[in-house]
């Protein structure tokens, strides 16, 4: 398994560690995130100068075509600045979606744009009641005219305020419980019948509720093919998955670097509490769970590289329990370690911790991937 970046990827790397360094400070963040957007508009169109939101897209849909691998190394560096713009929810969940599964027209339409800056998408796949499941799915279209008519609700849509284009899985046949009878919709984020309660997460971010009444979308906003979306649903939010854990990693790196420096610095009878062994012992198991970390990270992603579907949902799978694990420790042992200043807002360290407590969450916890793996034999 080669676990090397080529040019282009140190490239691309040292460019967002530059932009996290001179644009992304913790007061210049916290101002974002208190802003009405909760997010810079100005650095998403940097970003897209920079060619990040079109480097894992393909090339003929004006991306650069690097694949897995590029987001991989954006997430992990976004990580470390805490970035709050919406990478995640608008190149891999969205645009990676519309990729891999859209028609011509669609790709031709949507994924310039994203390229470009110009657009922003979100997937709303929760719903109330269904946990992690992404068959879950209650919202219902009904065959209307032309197109469709969707009913429903979806909970914890990442960045939907700020979204262009929402892609709603919805029932198309069949129960509740069943894989079957899935289908994608694009659906505009002004749409007639589409409202939402957006709200600040306790890491930074923002999410929505929604509740879609009598939404019509037309045979054109179809995703793929009509009643087999949930292996589309699946195959994204394991893209979205690897993405995640890249990020974890580089937030969990930052938050280990932080706790080491206090330990230098920090002192107690008149010495560095770094001197003291038991808190060494803490710093080499939070040394060796980030590394463990790192590289099952990078093992769900040239997992997405491959044509084997069940090698995928396993290494990722793999990849966030570890990751949940390293995320619970790096996160406990890097407040505990910090003191009572650690929770406080002032505090970096505290963001750090906070971040790693909501991704431990997002996208399935260990339970749930422990639970996905057993179902794999």
């Amino acid at each position: 398994m080669d676990f090397s970046l080529d040019d282009d990827l140190i490239m691309i790397r040292d460019g967002v560690s530059r932009f996290i360094t001179d644009n992304y400070g913790f007061e210049a963040r916290r101002e974002l995130i208190d802003s009405d957007d909760g997010f810079s508009r100005n650095n998403w169109r940097r970003f897209a100068e920079l060619g990040w939101l079109g480097a894992a897209l393909p090339e003929e849909a004006g991306g650069i075509g690097m694949g897995p691998r590029a987001s991989m190394v954006i997430m992990g560096e976004l990580g470390k600045g805490l970035v709050v713009e919406p990478y995640l929810a608008t190149v891999i969940l969205g645009g990676e979606l519309i990729a891999r599964y859209g028609s011509q027209a669609q790709r031709d339409e949507i994924l310039p744009q994203i390229a470009a800056g110009e657009i922003m998408l979100t997937l709303a796949h929760a719903e109330p009641g269904a946990r992690y499941d992404l068959h879950g799915i209650a919202t219902k279209a009904a065959p209307s005219g032309d197109g469709y008519v969707i009913n429903g609700a979806k909970g914890m849509v990442l960045n939907a305020a700020g979204a262009d284009r929402i892609i709603i899985p919805a029932r198309t046949s069949g129960d509740r419980s069943d894989k079957s009878g899935i289908s994608l919709f694009l659906v505009n984020g002004d749409a007639p019948g589409l409202s939402r309660h957006d709200y600040k997460t306790y890491d930074g971010g923002r999410a929505s509720e929604l509740e879609l009444t009598d939404v019509a979308v037309s045979d054109a906003d179809l995703i793929g093919a009509l009643d087999q979306g949930h292996d589309a649903l699946e195959e994204i939010m394991d893209h979205g998955l690897a993405a995640l854990c890249a990020e974890a990693v580089g937030v969990m790196e930052v938050l280990f670097e932080a706790t080491l420096e206090y330990l230098k610095t920090r002192k107690q009878f008149g010495r560095a509490i770094g001197e003291f062994q038991a808190l060494q012992h803490r710093m080499s198991d939070m040394y060796m769970s980030l590394e463990n970390a790192r590289s099952m990270a990078f093992a769900a992603t040239i997992a997405l590289e491959g044509d084997d579907p069940d090698h995928r949902r396993e290494e990722v799978a793999m990849a966030k329990v570890q990751i949940n694990e390293s995320a619970h420790l790096i996160g406990r042992q890097g407040a505990q370690m910090h003191g009572a200043i650690a929770i406080t807002d002032e505090l970096a360290a505290g963001h750090y911790y906070k971040r790693l407590s909501a991704i431990e969450a997002l996208f399935g916890n260990s339970e749930h991937h422990l639970g996905r793996l057993a179902d794999m034999g």
